[in-house]
């Protein structure tokens, strides 16, 4: 399979359960009442993290695809294999087994209509290190996309010294780079990291950094997050910018109900230096600042809809495509995954996909203060000023 492989997706992988919830009208916190016994459906059980969501979003999307984690020996880490090996018994070969180990797993509290909350034990996930990469199963795979390192111990340690070499040695193998993120829990280790140093050490090996707007506020501008952490045209303008000095040559920010939005840098050397997945010829990906507003669906749940639209704008780098046909993919592929209450059982192939956005799939608007920036006719495509002629 390694020589096949188009893509490998590595990092963090778990199990989630998602207890079917009734509507709650009024305040979330009657859910978890002490004392309380909540009545509640059957549970929908599904892999989760980035490696399970991105990874087989990818794969169902048509993208020879290869996985790369950790599980425990436990009854969760038996779980997690067989459910990926439901999708295809060769996604499972390269998740490693740890024995003795504890698995990780997530309990998600959806209720319908409202924000997702989670319960979650890292398990194996925090013993994840560079030198638990693969590197000669990498083979001729075009992109390495790497998800959660804020939920990996080893991985920020260090000031994300592990990290960092870990992606050096990918991109030393010409390998394109991408690296998705996750909130760290306030109150734990992981959120007194220096984000901003570690960054600094890590993105000058990526080449696509796809995190969501409130993760990138939090690592960032801590003091913005608490206190004011509403989006809007010049706050992503001015932290893609940041990244974008940091090394990273395409951010994407996912935006939630908003859309996804995208800044590329404006120096096609770096473009260029990405490696098996530059764009060529770069010049239509110099420069862009795009927002694309997602599509109308009937939500089912939003669990892992961000790892699926970033599985649709890798596909969209994958095929080759233009910035707004990749951006369109990514918040296409999204909207899918919410019509299911897991990450992605609702992701078909990438064709199904594209007939879908063909026949007019209708879209959300954008609600978001956009000085200065422009939309095309159809309301489709929001260009920001680093975009302007």
């Amino acid at each position: 399979m390694t020589e096949d492989v188009e893509v490998v997706v590595a990092g963090h992988i778990c199990l989630d359960i998602i207890p079917t919830l009734p509507e709650v009208k009024g305040d979330l916190g009657e859910l978890l009442a002490p004392g309380k016994l909540l009545a509640v459906g059957p549970a929908v059980v599904s892999t989760g993290g980035a490696v399970s969501n991105t990874g087989q979003a990818l794969h169902r999307l048509g993208f020879r695809t290869r996985l790369m984690a950790r599980v425990g020996d436990d009854v969760i880490g038996r779980d997690i294999l067989e459910v990926v090996r439901r999708t295809d018994e060769r996604l499972a070969e390269g998740i490693s087994v740890v024995p003795g180990g504890a698995s990780s797993y997530t309990v998600v509290i959806n209720p319908p209509g409202r924000d997702r909350s989670f319960l979650h034990c890292p398990g194996v996930n925090d013993t994840f290190g560079a030198d638990d990469v693969d590197y000669d199963a990498l083979g001729a795979a075009r992109l390495f996309h790497f998800g959660y390192p804020p939920a990996m111990r080893r991985m920020f340690a260090d000031g994300g010294a592990g990290c960092a070499r870990m992606f050096r040695r990918v991109k030393a193998l010409g390998i394109t780079t991408s690296l998705d993120m996750t909130m760290p829990d306030p109150s734990s280790e992981a959120a007194r990291v220096d984000w901003t140093t570690f960054l600094e050490r890590v993105l000058p090996h990526v080449d696509i950094f796809a995190p969501s707007v409130e993760e990138t506020l939090f690592m960032l501008d801590r003091k913005r997050w608490e206190t004011s952490p509403e989006a809007d045209g010049p706050l992503l303008s001015g932290l893609s910018e940041c990244v974008m000095k940091m090394g990273a040559a395409i951010v994407v920010l996912k935006l939630g109900e908003e859309g996804l939005y995208l800044r590329t840098t404006p120096d096609a050397a770096r473009l260029t230096a990405m490696g098996r997945l530059a764009p060529e010829p770069p010049d239509a990906w110099v420069g862009r600042e795009l927002l694309v507003p997602c599509f109308e669906v009937t939500v089912a749940g939003t669990t892992g809809a961000g790892d699926a639209t970033v599985a649709g704008f890798l596909g969209g780098m994958l095929k080759g495509l233009a910035p707004e046909a990749c951006a369109t993919a990514a918040v296409a592929v999204g909207a899918a995954s919410v019509e299911r209450p897991d990450a992605t059982s609702g992701v078909p192939h990438w064709d199904v996909i594209q007939e879908r956005i063909r026949a007019g799939w209708p879209r959300r608007t954008i609600d978001l203060p956009l000085p200065g920036w422009t939309v095309d006719a159809q309301r489709t495509m929001w260009s920001g000023p680093a975009d302007a002629p």
